[in-house]
Parts: structure tokens; sequence; C-alpha cells
């Protein structure tokens, strides 16, 4: 999907998906000092919103203004701030202070492209910063529920790993696995990848 069709399928009134933070957000953001966090491929910016009501100052990017006037809207209701950027994010330039948090969450991409869009993510760290990633796994398509029919745009703990391999930056590895997540109404539950590092 290009810029035009995020932009076409955040045009309704409601949410894509709902304004809570994503479930695996909350407890990976729970042992973190807070800081300066970056929301990459935002969306809607609940995500975003979430992490500034915890007291981050967050950034949230997408190529999306819709999304990103959703977000604005969000932030207005849950009386907080968030810096929005509209951008590409497998090409922004992130800041050179860097952020002490960057999520991407369910950014699914074709390799080449995944791989610009976690050098950026990675790239974005400060020292000690921390990176999480969570997409639809690429063993979703047989054994999961929902998410992108697409393989091309599917990818596991493996991939990203040799993503952040490929790249001139120190980062340890914390977790790196399939996760299972319970979907609503679904007789299995979904798979997704799980990445966490730290620079």
């Amino acid at each position: 999907m290009d810029q035009n069709d995020w932009d076409d399928r955040y045009s309704t009134a409601e949410y894509v998906w709902k304004a809570d933070p994503n479930i695996f957000l909350p407890e990976r953001a729970a042992s973190l000092r807070v800081g300066r966090a970056l929301d990459l491929a935002c969306g809607e910016g609940r995500n975003a919103v979430w992490l500034a009501e915890q007291g981050w100052r967050v950034t949230g990017v997408d190529f999306s203004e819709v999304g990103l006037d959703k977000g604005r809207r969000l932030a207005a209701e849950r009386h907080v701030d968030v810096e929005w950027v509209c951008a590409d994010v497998t090409t922004w330039q992130p800041p050179n202070d860097g952020y002490d948090f960057v999520v991407v969450f369910y950014l699914q991409l074709p390799a080449d492209q995944r791989r610009r869009a976690i050098g950026v993510a990675a790239r974005a760290l400060a020292p000690r910063g921390t990176l999480l990633v969570v997409a639809h796994d690429s063993t979703n398509l047989a054994h999961g529920t929902g998410g992108p029919q697409d393989p091309t745009v599917l990818y596991g703990p493996g991939d990203v790993l040799a993503d952040l391999e490929s790249l001139d930056i120190d980062l340890t590895v914390e977790r790196a696995e399939t996760v299972e997540r319970t979907v609503a109404g679904a007789e299995r539950p979904a798979l997704d990848c799980l990445v966490r590092a730290q620079r």
C-alpha cells in the first residue's frame, strides 16, 4: 500500500484500530526510564499518544497526513503534546541527539524497504536507548490469524536481527522471538515477530 492507499484507509471518522496502545507496548515501556520516544510509522498515533500520557516526550512519524491528523485529534482529546512529522520512514533523518525509546509496530514492507526503515529506527537511538519492533510474523500466514496475506511483507525475528547486524551500530539484543497474540473471536492466536534491543 502506498501513501494514497493509507490516506484513504485512515479517512474514516473512526479509528482503523482502537485508540488504545498496542498490547505489547505498556509492559515493555514499564521497565524503562521516561525520556524521549519515537513512534516510527505511527499511523493514527495511538501508541505515540499513550506514551505521551505516560510522560514521554514523543515524536510520531508517518507518511500519511490523514493518519497524523487523527493522531493530532487524539492527542488533543487526551490533553497531551506529540510532535507529528509527515515523512517516509525509510528515508527520514532522525535528529542527532537520539531517542531513549524507539517503537516500530506492524510496519509491513518488502525486505529492502523494511531494512531501510529498521536502519532509520536503530540510528535514531540514543546511547542506552531501547528499540522495540513488533510485526505480523511470516509464520502467521499459515499458522495464525489475520494480518496481511502477502508473504513478501511478512518477516520474522531472524529477518530483523539480520537487518540490525548489517548496521554499524553496537546493539545488544534482549529478546527476539515469535509470540502469540489473542484475537477476539478467532479460533487461533495471531503470530507476531517481537524484537527488543538496546544500543
